[in-house]
Parts: C-alpha cells; sequence; structure tokens
C-alpha cells in the first residue's frame, strides 16, 4: 500500500499538472472516496495469443468463464477478439458476463484520425461510431480509442487538428448512447503528457476523457506522466511493467500507482492488461491478487 508520504507527493503531481494547464480535470462523484468506486477488471488483451482470431483456442465466452473464477469486478472486451458483431452475439455476451456477475467495463478500439485521406479518416470515424454502439448494446462504460501516428511530410498541428475534429464527431454520437470515449496516451502523436492533452483540451464534450495505460509512457519518469493525466481518466490500464527512457523495463509499483489513482480522485474501472513475457495464466491471477488487496484497502 502507498505510504502517506506517496500519496501527498502524487497529489501534488496531479494538483500541480492540472493547475499548470488551466484546466478542471474530469468531474468525480462529489464525497464519495474513490475506494468506494474504483471496480477490478481484466482486459481479454491480456489472453491475446488464445483468443488471436486466426488461430483461437479460447472464446470471449472462454475468457468470461475464466474472469469469473477470478477476483474481479469487470472485464474489458477488445474488439479485436469478437468472432460476430452482429445484435444476437452481443447480447449472448451481455447476458453471459451478467449470469457471471461481471459488468463490462469497457470495449477498446483502434482507430487513426491522423490519416491525412479524407475518405479513410471517414472510414476510422465510422469505425468508432459502430463499436460505440456495440459497447452501448453490451453495457459497456468506456470505448478506448487511439489518436493515431504522425503521417510522412505531415504537421503536428495539422494532425491535431484533424484528431480533435474527429473525436468531436465521435463523441456527439457517444453521448447519444451514454458511453464515454477514453483517449489513450499510446504513443505516436500522444506520447507525452502535453501532447495527449493538447488533443482533450478543445473537444468540449462531457463524452471524452482519457484511457490510462500506466505501461506506455517510455519518458524518464513515467509515474509522474501517469498522475499528469490522472485527473482526466475515465479507464486506467495498468501494466505490470514500466519503461523509463534509457532504462530496461522495470517491474511496476502498483501501490504507487493506485496511490496516484487515489490522490487523482479517479473513479472508475482500473483494468490489468498483462503484456509481460510470464504465462499469463499463472501471472495474470498473481497480479490481480495484488490489486484487488490495494483497492479493496482503506
Amino acid at each position: 500500500m502507498a505510504t502517506r508520504r506517496e500519496f501527498l507527493t502524487a497529489a501534488a503531481l496531479v494538483t500541480g499538472a492540472a493547475a499548470a494547464r488551466g484546466i478542471d480535470p474530469i468531474a468525480r462523484p462529489a464525497g464519495v472516496p474513490p475506494d468506494k468506486t474504483m471496480t477490478l477488471s481484466l482486459a481479454a488483451y491480456s489472453f491475446r495469443q488464445a483468443l488471436d482470431l486466426a488461430k483461437p483456442t479460447m472464446t470471449l465466452f472462454d475468457f468470461l468463464d475464466l474472469a469469473a473464477t477470478l477476483p474481479l469486478d469487470a472485464v474489458e472486451l477488445t474488439s479485436y477478439y469478437f468472432a460476430e458483431t452482429t445484435p444476437a452475439y452481443l447480447k449472448r455476451l451481455r447476458d453471459h458476463a451478467a449470469g457471471k456477475k461481471l459488468a463490462i467495463s469497457g470495449v477498446p478500439v483502434r482507430s487513426d484520425f491522423c490519416r491525412a485521406d479524407p475518405a479513410g479518416r471517414r472510414a476510422e470515424i465510422a469505425h468508432v461510431r459502430a463499436w460505440t454502439d456495440r459497447a452501448a448494446d453490451l453495457g459497456a462504460a468506456t470505448v478506448r480509442v487511439f489518436a493515431g501516428d504522425l503521417p510522412k511530410g505531415d504537421t503536428l498541428e495539422a494532425a491535431q487538428a484533424r484528431v480533435v475534429a474527429a473525436l468531436e464527431e465521435c463523441c456527439a454520437h457517444a453521448e447519444k448512447r451514454g458511453v464515454l470515449l477514453a483517449l489513450e496516451n499510446h504513443g505516436g502523436i500522444t506520447a507525452t503528457p502535453a501532447q495527449l492533452l493538447a488533443l482533450v483540451r478543445p473537444v468540449r464534450s462531457k463524452a471524452l476523457g482519457v484511457n490510462v495505460d500506466t505501461g506506455n509512457f517510455k519518458t524518464p519518469d513515467p509515474y509522474a506522466d501517469v498522475a499528469a493525466i490522472a485527473p482526466y481518466g475515465v479507464v486506467v490500464q495498468v501494466k505490470t511493467e514500466v519503461f523509463p527512457a534509457g532504462k530496461p523495463a522495470q517491474e511496476a509499483d502498483l501501490a504507487r500507482i493506485v496511490g496516484t489513482l487515489r490522490a487523482a480522485n479517479y473513479h472508475g474501472a482500473v483494468v490489468l492488461e498483462y503484456e509481460a513475457k510470464p504465462d499469463a495464466k499463472v501471472a495474470v491471477p498473481r497480479h490481480l491478487a495484488v490489486l484487488r488487496k490495494l483497492l479493496d484497502a482503506a
């Protein structure tokens, strides 16, 4: 569990980051401690090799059965592993999750709003809108999206403008469906907190927040950067490793990460997205046990 000193340090980083940008963080429930509303979820992506549709050895229904044996409140159903997208299939998934007493916290999708060709960008927007509908039908709270990569020969400013316009359009649809879009710090033009928030700030929609991926910052101090974006988080994907610039991968300090989320008054899903080398079937239960204990601690 994070020490009081770590908690206060994280709180200072969060407050300073928000103040420096001159904007308020995502609204949080007043008077409700984050400990009472942070839920533990597991990303289907953690079992990506088994779920790979090219040669699957596990279905999303199998994943739900496995998740039901773990100390979870919810699951995150990655869009890449849906064998179908028919209404009947979505209903079966939703009913199966409910039968296992698991909420569906979110549906991550791929997207590239940096695309310079209008037709390609329209296809990306249509893709996100379609998955927003599917997430709503599943009862999911969030849809994770990517901004994309800067096209060769393009300017950052032009790409940012295209991303903001695409997010605004997708958010207008998400608002109607009661789903939150979560822009991830996924490298590309979101490799730093400043780059990520340069895309979030201009979008005036209550449906947009941040997908805080704790393992994606390849910067000198990934923990400080996670603290900087945590106030804007609507979903958090926790990795079991961090990658400080110029250093080898390090085991993530999960207590420090949870302390940062508390300091940011984060309310929402804390999703284990396992990507390390040890076998997921062995490692995932171990890491979930640690996270469960941290989230349950008063």
